[in-house]
């Protein structure tokens, strides 16, 4: 199995000094240009990262997947997502280009629904493009574009950030539209797609006096009619992650949105997520984002 890497150890791998982090709240996007970053480090480990990665790199380089290695040659569009491993290598080190770095909470929090289902980051489908000179041009404008933003000192950046991604991704599905149907090559693959969608279907969460039903790995198994242990080996296998990680991560972006976009209490967000008391769901907070609820809510 392909080993776990995080945002820190990419950091570390790929820059002299950790880069200014972006505050709680902002699904961890960042935007670099491709020369600040070390390009004399070998090559990443082949591995599972845990964020979304889009980068436009020009020259010839080549990127290793489980099943093949692609060749890229000129300017080239690549979508990296945290169910693919994968190692990318760069053959020519004074290559240039942009890359932006994002968890799934960069649209979950925010938007309220995540862009799992986007071609570019579907598993199966195409992730590598070539562009064209236009092309080119216009895409490196929507970095630079980004790069300006994350340095500014406007309040609601992030939310324009995150529509210049998006601009970014329509802008791609329009150059070729991916309509290939994915099926899963395994039942790993099929019993987390079914955990994934029951997850999701409990949100948003659009009154206090909802609750969600289901919030630990048993609760999944029985209304999936297989035994814990399975399905968890089985999400494990799949994506890298735990049950528990999946559904922890989902129920803190949800909080974030809450906390952010509703007047609700504590209390009431709370009772929604599913906790007994507004302090276990503090300590789980805390434990997620190693903030409090109210921090986030002063943002």
């Amino acid at each position: 199995m392909p080993a776990n890497e995080n945002l820190d150890a990419f950091y570390a791998h790929k820059f002299e000094e950790t880069p200014p982090l972006p505050p709680a709240g902002a699904g961890d996007f960042n935007v670099f240009r491709l020369a600040d970053t070390n390009g004399a480090a070998s090559p990443a480990p082949y591995a599972r990262y845990d964020f979304y990665k889009i980068m436009l790199i020009r020259g010839k380089h080549r990127c290793h997947y489980a099943d093949k290695s692609i060749e890229l040659d000129g300017s080239t569009l690549l979508f990296f997502n945290p169910a693919v491993p994968y190692r990318f290598e760069r053959l020519d080190h004074g290559s240039t280009g942009f890359f932006c770095l994002f968890k799934d909470s960069f649209y979950l929090e925010n938007l309220r629904k995540g862009i799992q289902d986007i071609p570019m980051f579907k598993r199966g489908d195409r992730h590598v493009y070539h562009l064209n000179e236009s092309q080119d041009k216009e895409i490196a404008a929507l970095f630079e574009e980004m790069l300006d933003e994350v340095r500014s000192d406007y309040r609601f950046k992030y939310d324009l950030l995150r529509n210049k991604v998006s601009e970014l991704l329509h802008f791609t599905m329009k150059m070729e539209p991916n309509e290939n149907i994915y099926h899963h090559p395994d039942t790993n693959a099929r019993i987390t797609s079914i955990f994934t969608e029951m997850l999701e279907r409990q949100f948003p969460i659009e009154s206090p006096e909802q609750c969600i039903e289901m919030r630990s790995a048993s609760d999944f198994a029985k209304k999936l009619a297989v035994h814990v242990n399975h399905l968890n080996r089985a999400v494990k296998l799949t994506t890298g992650k735990t049950t528990t990680e999946h559904i922890a991560e989902r129920i803190t972006a949800e909080a974030i949105a809450l906390l952010k976009h509703t007047r609700w209490n504590i209390s009431e967000i709370s009772y929604s997520l599913g906790f007994s008391h507004p302090s276990h769901f503090t300590y789980f907070f805390k434990k997620q984002t190693k903030v409090t609820p109210t921090s986030i809510r002063l943002v």
